[in-house]
C-alpha cells in the first residue's frame, strides 16, 4: 500500500513539474502549423547585444521558443519569405538582430533547442531576412499567429512577419 501511494505521489509530482514547464502550443492555419514551447517574459529583457544580459543575444541562432526546437509544417507547396518551400515539416530557427531577423527552416527534426544547430546547419532548407516589427502593446507570452498570407511572431513588443503564399 505504501509503495502504491508513493508511486501515485511521484507520478502526480512529475505531472505537476511537467505542466509547470513552458507549455507547447500550436498555432494552426489553413496552410501552415507551428508547434512551439511558449515561455513568458517574466520581466526579463528579451533581445539585446551580447553581454547585455538579454535572454537572447543579437546575432545568435535561437530555437524561437522554449524546450524542444519549434516545428513548422507547410500543408502544401508555397513560398515563405518569397522563397519556394515544399510541403512538409521543418525545424524553425531565427537569429534576432537590431534591425532584422533571419528566419531559418531546417530539415533536421527532433532537435532540442538550438544547441546542435551548428551540427545540422547544412540541412538548412531556406533562410529569409525580414525587418523587425514593433508592436504597440506588449505580449507576455511568446506568440505565433498563422495567417493565410503570413507567419507573425511577437514577444513583448518585438517581433516579425514572414510573408507566405500558397
Amino acid at each position: 500500500m505504501k509503495t502504491t501511494l508513493l508511486s501515485l505521489f511521484l507520478t502526480l509530482l512529475a505531472f505537476t513539474w511537467a505542466s509547470a514547464q513552458s507549455p507547447h502550443v500550436t498555432a494552426d492555419g489553413k496552410n501552415m502549423k507551428v508547434t512551439y514551447g511558449q515561455p513568458s517574459k517574466k520581466g526579463r529583457v528579451l533581445f539585446g547585444k551580447a553581454g547585455s544580459g538579454s535572454l537572447e543575444p543579437y546575432g545568435k541562432v535561437w530555437r524561437i521558443g522554449a524546450d524542444s526546437a519549434t516545428v513548422i509544417t507547410f500543408k502544401k507547396d508555397g513560398t515563405f519569405g518569397g522563397k519556394p518551400v515544399k510541403a512538409g515539416t521543418y525545424t524553425l530557427f531565427a537569429t534576432p538582430n537590431e534591425k532584422e531577423w533571419t528566419v531559418i527552416l531546417n530539415s533536421q527534426l527532433g532537435q532540442w533547442g538550438a544547441y546542435s544547430y551548428d551540427k545540422f546547419k547544412d540541412k538548412d532548407v531556406l533562410k529569409v531576412t525580414v525587418p523587425n516589427k514593433t508592436y504597440p502593446s506588449s505580449e507576455e507570452k511568446l506568440t505565433f499567429t498563422v495567417k493565410d498570407t503570413s507567419l507573425d511572431f511577437q514577444w513583448d513588443k518585438a517581433g516579425f512577419s514572414v510573408p507566405a503564399k500558397f
